[in-house]
């Protein structure tokens, strides 16, 4: 007997210089934490499609032309395409679980820290679960699984923020969600988080 696919799917935007991980910046230039911003995306892809029976997504917030995008689609045949919804951060997530319409892991694509059994794990919380969250080390969350979606867990949330982690366990709580939180990882945000970066050597 099989296992039922896994659902994975990963948000990123086109590495345009300027455009993506801006507070890097100061630290590595426009053009190379657009660069940067490509190696995370493409890890992340490859983390993923590595999961056995994996059917990942990349929900693209702009440019699905971008050569970049083209270049994953050649390189990885498997993975799937999709555009993110209009609106914030909390209602394109919601519409993201809105059309998987069946469990399904939504993560971003700035965690180096992700490997492909920390994502079967995760996946198999999920059956456990109504819903599995992985805190990030900066107060927000890297990774959140839900059974159904549930729009109420991303409305109105200050997101970008060290309190959405916090937000969204009393929102878990009002809405008696059960669920489960795996261990914090850290992701890719700011200059120290680079040299983090740079300091473990994470390919």
């Amino acid at each position: 007997m099989t296992s039922p696919p896994i659902q994975l799917a990963i948000f990123a935007k086109a590495p345009i210089a300027g455009q993506c991980k801006t507070r890097l910046m100061p630290a590595l230039g426009a053009e190379g934490a657009a660069q940067l911003h490509a190696t995370l995306v493409e890890k992340t892809v490859r983390t993923a499609l590595a999961v056995p029976y994996a059917e990942v997504t990349l929900w693209m917030v702009d440019q699905p032309d971008h050569s970049f995008f083209k270049r994953l689609a050649v390189d990885y045949p498997l993975l799937k395409w999709k555009q993110q919804s209009e609106g914030d951060l909390g209602e394109r997530m919601h519409h993201v679980f809105m059309s998987q319409q069946q469990p399904t892991l939504l993560m971003g694509s700035d965690c180096p820290a992700f490997t492909s059994d920390l994502l079967q794990y995760y996946a198999n919380l999920l059956i456990q679960h109504d819903a599995v969250f992985v805190p990030a080390e900066d107060g927000g969350y890297v990774l959140v699984g839900l059974q159904a979606a549930c729009s109420p867990l991303f409305e109105q949330m200050e997101w970008g923020t060290a309190e959405v982690m916090q937000q969204t366990r009393k929102r878990l709580q009002q809405l008696q969600i059960d669920w489960v939180e795996a261990d914090s990882l850290w992701d890719i945000d700011r200059p120290e988080d680079y040299q983090r970066y740079i300091e473990e050597q994470v390919t």
